[in-house]
């Protein structure tokens, strides 16, 4: 023991020297400390590389299920939209359509209502021709309506109106104006066998509600 402590530092005592098992146990603690860092350091080194892996390699492609469902669900969305679409210009075609009808017939029974009447019935002739007017047409009509019957009465006249033509001439929403040729054959007390005339009516028709009546009534060269 003596001379262990009196070895200089950094030289081998001779029980060092001699003991090969202890020689072996310092060899293998200052292995094992190397390996250990080593081991950690190559551990630390192969986290991070996969982290960088993971952050930089591509997302895998949208399976071709997926892009197929996201397709056909833009399809039907459009194909919706432009059905809808369609079946409004559709509907709206065919209201512009009937509105046009219902003026150009409401012009054609207005010429036909003015043109055909009997002295024999002339108050419900008169009332017909009312109860499809509006406006100043009416109230002009009107004014003069009772005159008008007894003159009728008093001649013992009857006319008979034929629609030759009719076709509009101008329409919007509201009103139209209808242009009607119309033939008359008259007769009366005084002269029962006369040539029939021609006549050229604009017929201004508008719309009341869910109707359409003669507002104005011209006759035309």
């Amino acid at each position: 023991m003596a001379d262990d402590a009196a070895a200089p530092d950094g030289e081998l005592t001779d029980s060092t020297a001699t003991d090969p098992t202890k020689a072996e146990a310092t060899e293998s603690d200052a292995s094992s400390a190397i390996d250990v860092d080593g081991v950690d350091d190559h551990e630390d080194d192969d986290i991070d590389e996969d982290d960088d892996i993971a952050a930089i390699a591509p997302r895998s492609p949208m399976s071709h299920v997926r892009l197929a469902t996201i397709a056909g669900l833009v399809l039907v969305v459009a194909l919706a939209a432009l059905t809808g679409w369609l079946g409004y210009r559709t509907y709206e075609s065919h209201k512009a359509d009937a509105q046009r009808k219902l003026f150009l017939q409401v012009g054609r029974q207005g010429a036909l209502n003015l043109t055909t009447i009997d002295w024999q019935q002339a108050d419900a002739d008169v009332q017909r021709i009312l109860d499809s007017a509006t406006g100043t047409f009416y109230d002009d009509f009107q004014k003069r309506a009772q005159p008008f019957i007894e003159v009728v009465k008093q001649a013992q006249s009857k006319s008979v109106g034929t629609i030759a033509e009719a076709g509009l001439e101008t329409a919007s929403d509201d009103e139209a104006q209808v242009l009607v040729a119309v033939t008359v054959k008259t007769t009366n007390a005084g002269a029962p066998d006369q040539q029939p005339r021609a006549w050229r009516m604009r017929i201004s028709v508008e719309k009341v509600g869910d109707e359409a009546k003669v507002s104005n009534v011209e006759f035309v060269p």
